[in-house]
């Protein structure tokens, strides 16, 4: 029995420590096993939870860094801006889907005068870039009198720096830095410094406002569960963006050095051989069209500029590719460059590219804009003589959606043609293929009956479509017709 025992122990290494028997892993996985090759390479993964690992000495690093990568590297700043302008564009339109027509039109036109009045789509584009920049954005729904609108509601936006708890302490309950959580882990109120830590002269020292969770709205990506506070978008890029903006100085510092040379003397000659003695270093101003003599057992040599190598340019190809595809852009749109592309592989590319843009369009419409126009309707109805009575009812229906900038089509006389051919099969709507374009179809056909009115009495005839091209195949393939 006691043999059995040593043999079986024998078989599970373990050493004790204490009253605690601590056995060795014995992985099954490959990645699980730690070698000397790998050891340093998985040195700094850890099991801390979304909050320990997002602490706020870790994102104020990531946040530096991030923003100074976005303000000295152009690759860096044009990404920033093109992601936010494809994003947001010139801003989100309501459409109203209540049965009352009239109702829906003065809503929609009213929003969107107060959208202009407090420059909705700059600030919502100034959030995205945030979001990729700091990872995360906040704004404080707030009252503005000075607004040429109504409704004096505001957007004011806080950086992620304002929003923090500068007397947290590690045995406070259900609290995230600058976040107070309820049981269920719903925000409750947010802590907003009175001014940025970084001003130059604080007023206040470490003074913050508590602000009701329903007044602050938070833009950020959830990466983990649990995780309360963003990091930015471009963290896996960072060390990338410094390998880019090194290499290109060195690339650049070596074709100079090269350049500023216009040759060297050498000798073959071995030490103190049979050879002229000269000055190490010495200059020799040379002229144009002019018959040199070297000394003897010198040579003289022209400095060749191997700088930029041959492989600058696809080290640059690969780096941004690799850069960009965190934030799922394609090459072309990170570099501002298509020559390598044909029709093909760039739709194929843009395919993941929009489709990432259309779900982060879904999530800035369910957690900032329906929260905005919750706050705009709620004191819109408090105006008097602002909006009809039918929807000043606690049952009015205030169901709508948002629509986009669409996407421009690279052949416009193909995506017709396709359009075509769907409203044909009956495998589309006019909503929806307004919808791609990012128009409202009710608008769309109201105005095309006003310009049909207007030209019939004009006495104007609208242009007959013109037919649908035929392929070269069947031009060359047709049997000859008889005159």
């Amino acid at each position: 029995m006691f043999s059995r025992l040593k043999s079986f122990l024998a078989g599970r290494p373990a050493v004790r420590a204490g009253r605690r028997l601590l056995r060795f892993l014995r992985a099954r996985y490959d990645a699980a096993l730690t070698s000397d090759n790998n050891r340093r390479h998985w040195a700094n993964a850890d099991g801390l939870s979304a909050n320990a690992a997002n602490s706020p000495g870790v994102r104020r690093v990531l946040r530096n860094r991030s923003r100074y990568e976005v303000a000295n590297n152009s690759y860096a700043r044009g990404i920033v801006l093109t992601l936010a302008n494809d994003c947001v564009g010139t801003g989100p339109r309501l459409q109203m889907l209540s049965p009352d027509r009239v109702a829906n039109s003065l809503v929609e036109r009213e929003f969107w005068r107060w959208a202009v009045s407090v420059s909705l789509a700059e600030k919502l584009r100034t959030m995205r870039m945030a979001k990729t920049e700091d990872g995360e954005a906040f704004a404080l729904l707030t009252s503005n009198p000075a607004l040429a609108s109504p409704v004096s509601l505001d957007l004011k936006l806080v950086e992620a720096d304002q929003v923090t708890t500068p007397d947290l302490s590690f045995r406070t309950r259900r609290a995230v830095d600058g976040i107070i959580l309820d049981d269920f882990g719903n925000p409750v109120e947010y802590h907003v410094l009175k001014e940025h830590p970084g001003e130059s002269s604080l007023r206040f020292a470490l003074a913050y406002d508590r602000i009701p969770a329903k007044d602050i709205l938070h833009y950020f990506r959830v990466d983990r569960p649990g995780q309360n506070r963003g990091v930015p978008e471009l963290t896996p890029a960072l060390p990338l963006f410094a390998m880019l903006r090194d290499y290109t100085l060195a690339t650049l510092d070596a074709a100079k050095a090269a350049a500023y040379f216009a040759g060297v003397l050498y000798t073959d000659a071995p030490p103190n051989g049979e050879a002229d003695s000269i000055e190490p270093m010495d200059t020799i101003e040379l002229e144009r069209n002019m018959l040199l003599t070297m000394p003897g057992g010198w040579k003289m040599g022209q400095v060749h500029a191997e700088q930029p190598a041959s492989t600058y340019a696809e080290f640059k190809h690969e780096i941004l590719n690799e850069i960009a595809r965190c934030l799922n852009m394609p090459f072309n749109v990170a570099a501002g460059n298509s020559s390598g592309y044909n029709y093909a592989s760039g739709r194929l590319d843009h395919q993941v590219y929009f489709k990432a843009i259309r779900v982060e369009q879904s999530y800035i419409g369910s957690c900032l804009l329906d929260r905005i126009f919750a706050a705009w309707v709620a004191e819109a109805v408090l105006v008097e003589d602002f909006l009809p009575q039918s929807l000043r009812l606690s049952s009015a229906d205030w169901s709508h959606q948002w629509f986009w900038d669409g996407q421009e089509h690279v052949d416009p006389l193909k995506e017709a043609s396709a359009q075509a051919t769907r409203l044909q099969n009956h495998t589309t709507t006019l909503a929806d293929e307004y919808a791609r374009r990012g128009r409202d179809w009710e608008a769309e056909l109201r105005q095309r009956a006003k310009e049909a009115a207007l030209m019939q009495e004009l006495g104007l005839q609208p242009a007959a479509a013109l037919p649908a091209p035929v392929p070269v195949e069947e031009t060359e393939n047709a049997p000859p017709q008889d005159d």
